[in-house]
């Protein structure tokens, strides 16, 4: 554990209040008002009326869970469509966890759609269930490309579960993902031609056919014609790669007119570049410094196949990029102490914070690293210590080398190195369990859970 100098004690400005925006609640409150709508909706088709035999309630239910299970995979497409304003609503870790389980819910409503319609059919036929499913597929409209867009979203939904994800490589879990627009494509057109809503009901069918507009009306504005706009605008390229340790570089982008691409320190942009390999796939890496108008740097480790190419990325290769994302950024700050929290490579967005934030505020960074080899910037971070007042401490070791029972990022280890936490914004960046773990404790030394701001590095 090493502790640097400290500059002498410095007033420093009080933070400027985050301007107003969207309310989650208002977010949340459109979502219910929509489900309370399909469900009324059902009801007028006859969705009650549907009460009598089991035969009925079953296909009632399959009607029920199939409007729903559509309104939450497009619900999907709104949460992927990377819109600025949810951006700054709810932040990329609270947006990426209603993305995992509006996911899941959407999956679970349609394999209950498929099930209990299929059940209900049956019991009115007096088939088995077997007999009536191949029944339905190969003679009813539709049916057949409806159960091609249940076969791929099981495919996203399972690769989407957390062991699953560890064992698969990110390139692959993003090409399985990019199925989920087929999914709903072919789903829709299922939905069109035997849907109860689309059948008899021109307002409800108004009302679904806006419901996709607007989706892939979000897609294309902030999917396809931002991104072109900005790299149309900007052109960047990729100006040096400097290795930073053994496993870790930082590529320099450079374009033109940086000074207006709007990016404030702790977001993060998402890439692909033109390479052979490359062109079709996109990253998320955060910058590991302050935009300063002339380049953005992204500092990035060798986790996968695309990542660890990136030493050998050709200076002047052209990169498509996609942002600026998150809400992680000085904006956050509502204290004139802050702590940031970095574990591993995590360090990247907060070395930019430290950069920004050490201007207005008084900053202390803990930094945990298996090993002093591992750890990133050490030589930038040991100079903003000196030169700004900055307090960084460096954590290594591995946790099998520490004494039983002690954590580095333990209470007792964070309430002795920052006594005064309780007063302090905290960042924090590094592995998800790690994170979790270090707002539990910080919120139980005092510090207010909506000073707690983080950012998910390891989905």
């Amino acid at each position: 554990m090493t502790s640097l100098s400290r500059a002498s004690a410095r007033p420093v400005a009080a933070p400027k209040p985050a301007p107003r925006r969207l309310l989650a609640v208002d977010v949340v409150g459109l979502l219910g008002a929509n489900v309370a709508l399909i469900v009324l909706m059902w009801v007028r088709h006859g969705g009650l009326d549907q009460l009598g035999t089991v035969a009925d309630v079953t296909i009632g239910v399959g009607q029920l869970t199939a409007l729903l299970g559509t309104f939450l995979a497009l619900l999907q497409l709104v949460l992927m469509s990377r819109a600025p304003w949810l951006d700054r609503t709810f932040g990329r870790d609270r947006l990426t966890s209603a993305h995992r389980w509006v996911g899941f819910g959407a999956l679970w409503l349609l394999v209950a759609h498929a099930v209990f319609t299929t059940l209900g059919f049956a019991l009115a036929d007096g088939q088995n269930v077997l007999g009536e499913a191949w029944t339905l597929i190969t003679t009813y409209p539709f049916v057949l490309m409806a159960t091609v867009s249940l076969v791929l979203f099981a495919a996203v939904g399972v690769t989407s579960v957390r062991q699953a994800r560890r064992k698969i490589s990110y390139e692959t879990w993003y090409g399985i993902h990019l199925y989920a627009y087929l999914a709903i494509a072919l789903g829709f057109a299922h939905q069109l031609v035997v849907g109860a809503d689309f059948v008899d009901d021109p307002v409800a069918r108004l009302y679904w056919i806006a419901l996709y507009v607007v989706t892939f009306g979000l897609l294309l504005a902030f999917r396809v014609a931002t991104p072109i706009a900005v790299n149309v605008r900007h052109r960047f390229h990729v100006s040096n790669v400097v290795a930073e340790t053994d496993d870790v570089v930082s590529v320099y982008l450079s374009g033109r007119h940086l000074g207006d691409f709007s990016m404030r320190a702790g977001q993060y942009v998402i890439v692909r570049f033109l390479t052979r390999h490359g062109w079709w796939r996109a990253h998320p890496y955060s910058i590991s410094a302050q935009p300063n108008g002339r380049w953005l740097r992204l500092t990035v480790k060798a986790l996968g196949e695309d990542s660890a190419r990136l030493a050998d990325l050709p200076t002047g290769t052209r990169a498509i990029v996609e942002g600026p994302y998150g809400n992680m950024t000085p904006e956050r700050q509502s204290s004139s102490r802050v702590l940031l929290v970095a574990g591993g490579i995590g360090v990247t967005p907060l070395r930019a914070l430290l950069e920004e934030l050490s201007a207005t505020a008084h900053v202390v960074l803990l930094y945990r690293a298996r090993s002093a080899a591992d750890l990133v910037f050490r030589t930038e971070l040991d100079l903003l210590a000196e030169r700004r007042g900055v307090e960084v401490r460096y954590l290594t070791g591995s946790r099998r080398d520490q004494p039983a029972g002690a954590d580095p990022l333990g209470s007792r280890s964070i309430e002795a190195l920052v006594p005064d936490v309780a007063e302090r914004d905290v960042f924090l960046c590094g592995p998800n369990a790690m994170m979790q773990s270090v707002a539990a404790t910080v919120v139980g030394l005092g510090v207010p859970p909506d000073r707690v701001h983080r950012e998910r590095f390891d989905d």
